[in-house]
């Protein structure tokens, strides 16, 4: 009886109202349908044999868009690359009609510098792809070809009379990480791209469409310091290189630090926390161990919302803590809030690495017998190779094990030598937690089929020389 669907409102419109929400959001109408019968109707007990009333309903309820008359004006809100037509502007037309072949001035953001240019093409979007056409009226979203020299923020207007919109402001980048050629033992097994000349072609090619990412030469020939927006924004681009058939190294994030009126900042950012109200505390004191200062906390019903500022290398590795201590409850957003002063060091992974001193395959006799010194996050029959990080150690400081030893195969037999062997299964990261776990001396080993931990200085004698 529960799965009826005037209880399924009812449930709807008391989890809208716990959420604040206004009187006109909760005045709505209700369709009721059937995704894989493929009807809907006004009342859910009369099925009909088409979709058509749900389409009524968006042209009844839903407002028709404003048209303003005028000159033409066009905010770039975003921008596309394609290798044939080169970048392409994309916005909202706000006001007027643009065409195919009309003279437009391209207003800088700077508000000064105007610039005349010319439309070669207009396009608008259908599906999941593009429909040219030759006339774009106010209110539609377009892409625009032709147009050389843009940045989002820049306006779209008129040839004889511009009249530039107000810019929108663009994040600057808040963290950085090292890329570098993959150089383990198994490199080039997997990938089609491995070198630093294809790393750097497809980096270059990511700055013409994403502009709040910045690349720079690196400490070595082959290596490269890219700047993001966090390690979202970073770990977004890895994934997308690893799918097109990259091979690539990564190194741990490290924030932005500015000198500003000649004391040390560092990137600040608002946090929200949307959580239980019993996880309130846990949420609490999770963020004032990343320096994170309580700046606003009210309630709504069973529910709690705190406001922090904590710094962005406080943010890192927070989420999945974050899920982990509020069953998964916890609804996390932050933005850039500014530059201010260092607030100290901060207690990240306290925990050490355990390291494989042998490459082969990891044999499940081996993993049994060190199960007592941590976690792995490998399985049996996995490859490994020397320097590869394959687990995290019980205290703080990185051991080096041989787990590809096999037991040896006699015809003696004892009692209780030759018990089952249980291995705990692995613990198995994604790309962003990987990026938010490695330390200083590791890196992230990223090709298409495979996701490893590994230490910069592969054997054990260069890293304890290191140490020295």
């Amino acid at each position: 009886p529960n799965c009826r669907p005037e209880v399924v409102n009812e449930q709807v419109f008391d989890l809208m109202f716990s959420l604040d929400a206004t009187e006109e959001q909760l005045d709505y109408k209700t369709i009721y349908g059937s995704a894989k019968q493929g009807w809907m109707s006004h009342r859910w007990n009369e099925p009909t044999d088409s979709i058509v009333p749900l389409l009524d309903a968006i042209i009844d309820e839903i407002p028709e868009p404003a048209v303003a008359e005028g000159t033409p004006q066009l905010l770039v809100t975003s921008l596309e690359y394609s290798a044939y037509t080169g970048r392409i502007a994309v916005g909202k037309l706000t006001r007027g009609t643009l065409r195919a072949g009309q003279n437009v001035t391209l207003a800088k953001r700077d508000g000064v510098t105007l610039q005349k240019t010319r439309i070669k093409e207009l396009m608008i979007f259908e599906g999941l792809g593009k429909k040219k056409v030759d006339e774009v009226s106010c209110g539609e979203i377009c892409a625009v070809t032709g147009i050389d020299g843009f940045e989002i923020g820049d306006t779209i207007c008129d040839f004889e009379n511009p009249e530039p919109l107000p810019p929108i402001a663009i994040d600057e980048p808040t963290m950085s990480m090292l890329f570098t050629i993959n150089n383990s033992p198994f490199f080039g097994k997997d990938g089609k791209y491995v070198t630093s000349r294809h790393i750097r072609e497809r980096l270059d090619r990511e700055l013409e469409k994403n502009l709040a990412l910045r690349v720079e030469p690196g400490p070595s020939a082959d290596s490269f310091n890219v700047f993001g927006r966090g390690v979202l924004h970073l770990s977004v681009l890895i994934e997308t290189m690893r799918r097109e058939g990259y091979e690539l190294q990564v190194g741990q994030p490290r924030v932005i630090v500015k000198e500003i009126d000649g004391r040390r900042c560092e990137p600040i950012e608002e946090m929200t926390v949307d959580c239980p109200e019993e996880c309130s505390g846990t949420v609490i004191e999770l963020a004032t161990k990343r320096k994170g200062t309580l700046t606003n906390m009210t309630s709504s019903g069973d529910r709690t919302r705190l406001e922090f500022d904590i710094p962005s290398r406080g943010i890192i590795g927070l989420r999945s803590n974050m899920l982990t201590a509020t069953a998964g409850e916890a609804i996390m957003t932050h933005r850039l809030k500014g530059f201010e002063p260092w607030v100290g060091d901060i207690e990240m992974r306290i925990n050490g690495s355990i390291i494989s001193g042998e490459t082969g395959t990891a044999y499940a006799y081996s993993i049994d017998k060190l199960q007592d010194r941590g976690r792995f996050f490998i399985a049996p029959m996995d490859q490994v190779y020397e320097g590869e990080v394959i687990g995290e150690h019980t205290r703080s400081n990185d051991i080096t094990v041989n787990v590809t030893k096999a037991k040896q195969l006699t015809n003696m037999r004892a009692s209780g030598s030759d018990d089952k062997a249980v291995i705990v299964p692995p613990r198995i990261f994604t790309l962003e937690e990987a990026l938010e776990y490695i330390k200083e001396d590791e890196y992230v080993e990223v090709t298409p089929h495979s996701m490893r931990l590994r230490k910069i200085l592969l054997h054990e004698v260069d890293r304890k020389r290191a140490a020295k």
